[in-house]
C-alpha cells in the first residue's frame, strides 16, 4: 500500500488523455489543498495499515515540483519511500535535485519520435534524458500507450525497445491498450493483435514486457 497524492494541471496537451476529467478540470470541480506537513503526517499515520510511502501521480507531479521535493525529503527522512508517476518532462537540474529522494519512477513514454511529441507540445529528447538519468539511481518502469495509426509501427517499437535495452534490458515496459477518450474519441480501440505484435518485437530486446488494459 502506498498513499497517492495528485494535483491539477499538465505540461503536455495530450488529445488522447485518459484522465482528462482531472488534468483538464476547471473551477467547477471541487478541489482541496493538503500542506506538505499534512501529507507527510497522513502517510506516516497510515503505516499501521501497511502504507510504505507516497506516490505522486494524477496528474503530472513535476508541475508541483517544489511541493513534491519538500514532501519527498520529509518522507525519506521518515524512512519511507517516494514514487513518481510522470511523463518525464523536466529539465536536468531540477531532476537531479530530486534524485536522492525518489525510489522509483513510472515514466510515460508517449512515442519514440519527435513527430508525435510535436502533436502534444512535448520534447522527446528531454523524456529520453529523464529515463536515462533516473534509471542509473532508482527503479524505473516505462509505460507506452499504443494508438493505432499514430505510434504503433513495428519500426518505432523496435527502436524503442533497442534503446531501452541499451540502458538496461531489465527495465519493465508496459504496453497499454488505448481506448478512445477526450479529443480522440474518433480513434479506434487498439486491437489485441496489435498489442501482441508489439510485445513480440519488444521482447526480442527486453526481458520484462507486459500488456495492460487488454481485458
Amino acid at each position: 500500500m502506498i498513499l497517492s497524492l495528485g494535483g491539477f494541471g499538465c505540461n503536455l496537451r495530450c488529445p488522447f488523455c485518459q484522465n482528462y476529467s482531472i488534468s483538464m478540470a476547471d473551477e467547477k470541480i471541487f478541489t482541496g489543498q493538503l500542506s506538505v506537513t499534512d501529507a507527510v503526517e497522513l502517510a506516516k499515520s497510515l503505516k499501521k495499515d501497511g502504507n510504505i510511502g507516497i506516490a505522486y501521480t494524477y496528474n503530472e507531479p513535476f508541475i508541483n515540483f517544489e511541493y513534491v521535493l519538500d514532501c519527498a525529503v520529509e518522507i525519506k527522512n521518515a524512512g519511507m519511500i517516494n514514487v513518481l508517476v510522470t511523463n518525464g518532462t523536466i529539465e536536468e537540474e531540477p531532476l537531479r535535485r530530486l534524485l536522492p529522494f525518489i525510489d522509483a519512477y513510472n515514466i510515460d513514454l508517449k512515442a519514440f519520435s519527435q513527430r508525435f511529441y510535436d502533436e502534444i507540445s512535448g520534447d522527446f529528447e528531454s523524456v529520453k534524458r529523464t529515463i536515462m538519468i533516473t534509471s542509473r539511481v532508482a527503479h524505473v518502469e516505462v509505460t507506452f500507450l499504443v494508438i493505432e495509426g499514430e505510434n504503433d509501427s513495428d519500426e518505432e517499437m523496435e527502436e524503442m525497445a533497442m534503446w531501452l535495452a541499451e540502458i538496461d534490458s531489465d527495465i519493465p515496459l508496459h504496453i497499454n491498450r488505448f481506448f478512445p477518450d477526450y479529443l480522440w474519441k474518433d480513434k479506434s480501440i487498439t486491437s489485441k493483435e496489435t498489442l501482441l505484435r508489439l510485445k513480440s518485437i519488444a521482447s526480442k530486446f527486453l526481458n520484462r514486457v507486459s500488456l495492460g488494459n487488454i481485458g
